[in-house]
């Protein structure tokens, strides 16, 4: 986060940062970062894996 959001531009407010900091987490960290607790699958990639199909058989 420090390379990718903070050192990239100077935050003129508190508020400003806080709200840059949030969308990095929930918008690009959480999603996409792989997670070794759910077997070094990001969580879009495993909710894809395990969620059942829509399709009926």
């Amino acid at each position: 986060m420090q390379l990718e959001l903070l050192d990239v531009k100077s935050w003129e407010t508190r508020e400003e940062l806080a709200n840059a900091i949030f969308e990095w987490i929930e918008c690009w960290y959480n999603p996409c970062r792989r997670h070794s607790s759910i077997g070094m699958h990001s969580p879009v990639t495993f909710e894809a894996l395990y969620r059942p199909s829509d399709t009926a058989e």
